[in-house]
């Protein structure tokens, strides 16, 4: 009996032993730690910088380019220097006076349809009216001139008539007008009352030298 309890007890200790054997096996072979993955706070990061310079990149593309609907601005008074000058042919029974608007705005500007044309005289202010040509819309680049015609009957009755003491000039689609010195014949026929004499064509409608 004694024998037996002996051996009992060596195989308990011997198993005891082995049981921790084998615990401390399994924590020196543990598993090893997997590989630090990403946190979601450094993605997010990462691909928020991304967006941005994306939304940058799109930002400066999107504001370069033209005007919102593409048009060159209309030519202001102010920037327009206007003179007019007599191209009458001699012997023509029509006098012609061109007016000649100089951009010097420091931009390029559009002059569409027709100015407005009003001679001074001794009888009170008398309206150019349009002849009815086709109206253009005309780009004057800064630092370059156009010029548009303004025709009157000569007066060649041997009467004084009426006699013409300025020419006043608006801009087409301005309110701001110029007065100038009238480069013309000195003075109108008298007409029978019908309607004006003068008339005025639309922006181009005269040349340098016409």
């Amino acid at each position: 009996m004694r024998a037996t309890k002996l051996t009992i007890a060596a195989l308990a200790v011997v198993a005891g032993l082995s049981l921790t054997a084998c615990q401390n096996e399994d924590v020196a072979a543990g598993p090893e730690p997997a590989a630090s993955a990403p946190t979601a706070n450094g993605d997010d990061t990462e691909q928020g910088e991304g967006h941005e310079q994306d939304q940058d990149q799109e930002g400066t593309d999107a504001g370069t380019g033209s005007n919102e609907d593409g048009k060159v601005a209309d030519c202001r008074t102010d920037e327009l220097e206007v003179t007019a000058s007599d191209v009458t042919i001699e012997g023509d029974t029509v006098g012609t006076v061109a007016v000649e608007f100089a951009n010097g705005g420091g931009r390029d500007c559009t002059l569409t349809g027709y100015a407005g044309v009003d001679l001074k005289t001794n009888a009170g202010q008398l309206s150019a009216e349009r002849t009815g040509e086709e109206a253009p819309s005309v780009v004057l680049k800064d630092g370059k001139s156009v010029w548009f015609a303004v025709t009157y009957p000569v007066n060649d009755s041997g009467g004084s008539g009426v006699r013409v003491t300025g020419l006043v000039v608006t801009p087409p689609n301005e309110t701001k007008p110029v007065t100038l010195d009238w480069p013309g014949g000195s003075s109108l026929p008298v007409t029978d009352g019908s309607g004006t004499p003068v008339k005025v064509g639309p922006i181009g409608s005269a040349g340098q030298g016409d």
